[in-house]
């Protein structure tokens, strides 16, 4: 049985009736045909898989092998539902491992603090014509941070999504799930909505809230490349990316108390795990706190250290 002409159809399965948003696929894409050209077969059996498992082992770190072979084991769930091979060979081949936690870089609040006043200082200085454009810039910096977004759901807004009056944002998460994120800040939202009074005209024709200077969507990678420009300009060292605004947005809200049920829901996370990860980072602070506030430190006790 020819199992590797089953590729097509599984991408296409997993692209309209799963709703796999562009990168997941293009993963998975990758993953499978590197499989498939690592055992030069196109039905590979089991001793075939377990060398494959080994190399991958020695190639790449533990969350990279993780992702590869879950995006084989998902390929052999499909051809098993939907009945094209009898036997799971995954079934009988053990997969577990040990993976390091690798904790979510975060950015200090204090270069936050300073990136954001950069940006707003070149807004007081701007020309006439520059003046939209760091408009969008602030209004995007300010987004990534009132509501934890990542990139491509900030560049995707539409202009029906927003509410300048509520500040209700509609976000379109992985797999094409909604979720709603109100802006609750004054501050953001009112330069959200110069922004938009700057770019209105252009927005309406774009359709999309966030747009270059052709008047086309803001992309991920120009958002990226004006994320990084400002940065240098800030005198900020760290190579700040948009997914690090969206660690410190989690980290900084269980910090002050946010219980983590409620920052997965703003962060579209479909398992609570994922957001576990960040209790971990802000025990950190809670360290600091302790050591430095705890009240016994003010208290004379006799005969101790």
């Amino acid at each position: 049985m020819n199992i590797q002409s089953n590729l097509t159809p599984y991408l296409e399965f997993c692209k309209y009736r799963k709703e796999l948003d562009y990168n997941t696929l293009k993963a998975y894409k990758t993953d499978l045909r590197q499989y498939f050209t690592y055992t030069n077969t196109n039905t590979p059996q089991r001793q075939q898989i377990e060398a494959y498992i080994t190399h991958l082992h020695k190639q790449y770190k533990p969350k990279t092998v993780k992702r590869k072979i879950a995006s084989i084991k998902a390929f052999y769930n499909y051809l098993e539902e939907s009945e094209i091979i009898t036997e799971n060979p995954f079934h009988k081949i053990k997969v577990k491992f040990k993976e390091s936690v690798t904790l979510p870089r975060i950015i200090p609040r204090e270069e936050i603090e300073q990136l954001l006043n950069h940006i707003y200082k070149c807004l007081e200085q701007s020309t006439a014509s520059d003046y939209k454009y760091i408009l969008r810039d602030a209004a995007v910096i300010e987004l990534f941070f009132a509501t934890g977004a990542r990139v491509y759901e900030v560049s995707n807004i539409k202009e029906e999504n927003i509410n300048l009056n509520t500040g209700l944002i509609k976000l379109m998460g992985k797999g094409n799930k909604e979720r709603y994120v109100q802006i609750s800040n004054p501050s953001v939202l009112a330069i959200l909505k110069k922004y938009y009074k700057k770019n209105k005209t252009e927005i309406q024709n774009s359709g999309f809230f966030f747009v270059n200077c052709r008047g086309s969507r803001f992309t991920e990678q120009s958002i990226r490349l004006m994320l990084k420009k400002y940065t240098n300009q800030a005198g900020i060292k760290r190579n700040i990316t948009p997914h690090m605004f969206r660690h410190s947005f989690a980290t900084y809200l269980i910090e002050e108390g946010v219980d983590v049920s409620c920052v997965q829901q703003i962060l579209g996370h479909s398992s609570i795990k994922t957001t576990q990860i960040y209790i971990h980072i802000a025990a950190r602070k809670q360290a600091e706190i302790l050591r430095e506030l705890h009240p016994r430190n003010k208290m004379d006790i006799a005969g101790a250290a």
